[in-house]
């Protein structure tokens, strides 16, 4: 029996990378001094699971932005418009133009699209393809990290994205031709890749192809066969691992069965039922079965009990020999280790196991399975029997109110008093704003003295009082810059706020947090997920304080800010011993009494984000209606009690809309503001087929680049959606919040949207005299 491991968190124990990336696109450091850290990064990762015991190490599992980045680099993927870098500037810094964009020094490039990587809350950035697409060995990455990993004496196993799952990643960025017939093209250099790995001494590879988790076509499967056989032909002495992970195969599982791999990989914590699936299946030959056992993507204990009964129906079926343990998937998704948490719930704490600690438990399982039976490791089982128990009788998680309030729910709790044209009429009246509205979308720049003031109050360096006096204080700032460039309904800013979750988290009952249990979510962008581990309640105001504040110093229409319920849910990590559904519809109630206090306050505009409403569909599509309906009510049941005059709006972005456009229509919010810009507005197809009714918001610039567009960029963006979109319904606003940009570049850009919409408003006007 093995044990190995998919892939380990990337961004540093403390988060090194995230720093040491900011201050080189600063141009505070060398991209020496870059480099530097990504190597001690990596070689603390590699040694760390040397210590736990992990067999086969993952190398190329690391990235300095992203994982299908670095894919598309190395395979010379690299969309025309930035080839004159590459003769100018460092691969390196061509790398990071693709996932940011690159404004300055004459060059005005845009960055490459980005999506969310499944039903997580990481982002990828999206391979572009055009009908000629032309492949090439171009970068060297995998092959220095795994030379780099072999001379560390680390027993190294490099971890690829697969081929036809890359392809599928991608967008197709012209018309008449499907990105998987681009395979012929494509396999020669991955066996290239492959062959040169082989040469350096790699006798096992993982390729990862997540895709055979998802709804794939017949050719999908077909061509998924000969590619495999191509590769296994070329390279008969390669031994591979094939990887899929957050749900189960299903009608690929035969597919999967019959490529000719060494090692399949099966997601148990997704998917148990698809162990016996898989043993009693006629195409399983002499294929070794690795189990995921240990969750990658939630940080609860693994229960022993449960594992060693899966372990045991592999073993006795296919021999011990043929099974090797891992976690679910790569631990990418988890924070690194438990040991940094000082001030958690001491109870809370002993439920947990970060990436550090599933390290452990891997190694743990594989141990108890094959019989050792010291008394330390005895002790170990009976430790886990007990905090499993503990866990599930603890009156910490358990609220008798929370759970009558939920049984009591009605089916008017999901509905507005009125239909939208009714609310519509209604709130034209009440706001008389001008044809494109402007606003943004939230959060104003977290500039370094904002988070030192959160940080100050943290250590008892400053008092509450200072505190939120210096808060007001950028609030008030914020509101005059907003009023004097003319937007028309404003924000305050969020400066209270450490992150859009976490903030809310910290204020509702059920909800424990970390100091460093930070994860990726793109590029440099980290968060730090809260801990749902009980009922969740509201026993105290959200957001009320900070937007009474603002509000009373402006006489202009200010939203109040809240995330939505789905969000809240999508990005925690969230307690596994009650359905998703339960906990969302608790969620949903707390906002909703938020929501009522907030329009009793006076507030007239309030925004409910649900930027994650789309990432929590299930991978297949039979799975989703079942998602679609409790996300749904969800939303509704947060946002239903208010008044007609009330207006309810809605932000979510970097999702495609398609095929969810009659669920967004459900939720039935007053505005929506998406995310399209980095599409040129593609995404809005989805809202023009579907007829969509209510009132919309078209991102008109990409907050995720630093880069700051023209008034003639936006004024053409919105021109596209004026196409498509009654008049009367378009908003103008950013694609996303403002919290991760500088306030340089934040003001030109908002001034540029403003004026643009100012500049459509006197064309349109011109036009009907």
């Amino acid at each position: 029996m093995q044990s190995h491991n998919l892939g380990y968190p990337r961004i540093g124990t403390h988060r090194q990378l995230k720093k040491a990336c900011e201050s080189y696109w600063a141009n505070k450091i060398s991209q020496e001094e870059l480099l530097k850290v990504g190597a001690q990064i990596r070689q603390q990762n590699w040694q760390t699971q040397k210590k736990a015991g992990i067999h086969y190490i993952p190398v190329n599992d690391f990235s300095f932005y992203d994982h299908v980045l670095d894919m598309s680099f190395l395979l010379g993927a690299i969309p025309e418009r930035y080839r004159d870098l590459i003769d100018k500037k460092s691969a390196l810094d061509v790398y990071f133009a693709m996932a940011r964009g690159y404004q300055k020094e004459g060059w005005d490039l845009t960055a490459m699209e980005m999506t969310k990587w499944f039903d997580t809350n990481y982002h990828y950035i999206v391979p572009e393809f055009k009908r000629d697409q032309q492949f090439e060995l171009f970068g060297t990455k995998v092959f220095d990290e795994f030379q780099e990993a072999q001379q560390q004496d680390i027993l190294a196993k490099p971890v690829l994205i697969g081929p036809i799952s890359y392809l599928l990643l991608g967008k197709e960025k012209e018309n008449g031709f499907h990105r998987i017939d681009l395979i012929d093209r494509l396999l020669p250099v991955y066996v290239q890749i492959l062959q040169k790995l082989h040469a350096q001494g790699a006798t096992w590879i993982q390729l990862d192809e997540p895709s055979l988790a998802t709804d794939i076509t017949e050719k999908e499967r077909r061509i998924f066969l000969e590619t495999y056989t191509e590769i296994q032909k070329r390279l008969p002495s390669l031994r591979i691992i094939l990887a899929s992970y957050f749900d189960c195969y299903e009608e690929n599982l035969q597919t999967a069965l019959k490529l000719p791999i060494h090692v399949l990989h099966l997601d148990l914590v997704r998917c148990p039922k698809q162990l016996d699936d898989v043993l009693h299946h006629t195409e399983l030959k002499n294929q070794i079965l690795s189990l995921g056992l240990v969750d990658g993507r939630n940080i609860w204990k693994n229960d022993f009990q449960v594992s060693l009964e899966y372990i045991r129906r592999a073993a006795e079926r296919i021999g011990t020999q043929r099974v090797w343990i891992a976690p679910s998937c790569s631990l990418l998704h988890v924070p690194y280790d438990l040991e940094l948490e000082e001030t958690l719930n001491p109870q809370v704490k002993r439920w947990l196991a970060f990436a550090k600690q599933k390290l452990v438990e891997v190694t743990t399982l594989m141990r108890l399975a094959q019989g050792e039976n010291t008394p330390e490791l005895q002790q170990i089982l009976q430790d886990n029997i007990q905090t499993q128990n503990d866990r599930k009788n603890s009156p910490l998680i358990h609220n008798p109110k929370v759970k009558e309030r939920l049984a009591s729910i009605r089916e008017e709790d999901f509905e507005r008093q009125s239909p939208f044209p009714v609310r519509q009429k209604i709130q034209k009246e009440t706001f008389q704003l001008p044809l494109f509205p402007t606003t943004t979308i939230g959060s104003f720049p977290q500039t370094t003295e904002i988070r030192q003031l959160r940080a100050r109050l943290k250590k008892g360096e400053i008092t509450q009082a200072e505190y939120e006096t210096e808060i007001e204080k950028a609030i008030v700032e914020a509101l005059r810059f907003q009023e004097e460039i003319g937007l028309d309904v404003l924000v305050h800013g969020e400066f209270e706020r450490n992150d859009m979750v976490e903030y809310f988290g910290e204020l509702l009952e059920g909800f424990a947090f970390t100091e460093n249990g930070w994860v990726q979510s793109y590029g440099s962008r980290c968060v730090k997920p809260p801990i749902i581990f009980g009922d969740v309640a509201r026993s105290k105001d959200l957001s009320l304080r900070w937007t009474q504040f603002a509000q009373s110093h402006t006489k202009k229409f200010l939203k109040g800010m809240l995330t939505g319920p789905v969000t809240i849910l999508q990005w925690s990590f969230v307690r596994n011993d009650q359905s998703r559904r339960d906990t969302a519809f608790q969620i949903a109630l707390a906002i909703r009494d938020e929501v009522l206090e907030l329009e009793k306050a006076g507030i007239k505009i309030i925004q409910i984000d649900e930027p994650a409403f789309r990432e929590g569909l299930p991978l297949r599509k039979k799975d989703w209606v079942t998602y679609l309906d409790w996300a749904v009510k969800a939303f509704r049941l947060a946002a239903s009690g208010v008044k007609d005059s009330t207006q309810i709006h809605t932000h979510m972005c970097y999702s495609e809309f398609n095929d969810i456009i009659e669920s967004i229509a459900q939720l039935d919010a007053d505005v929506i503001t998406i995310e399209t810009s980095r599409s040129e507005m593609e995404l809005l197809e989805a809202f023009i087929n579907f007829k969509y009714p209510n009132e919309i918001g078209p991102g008109v610039y990409d907050i995720h680049s630093p880069r700051v567009p023209s008034v003639e960029e936006m004024k053409r963006l919105l021109y596209k959606a004026l196409e498509v979109l009654p008049i009367e319904n378009i908003w103008v606003n950013p694609d996303c919040g403002l919290k991760t940009r500088q306030w340089k570049e934040t003001k030109l850009a908002l001034q540029n949207m403003v004026h643009a919409a100012q500049a459509l408003r006197k064309e349109v006007k011109l036009k009907a005299e």
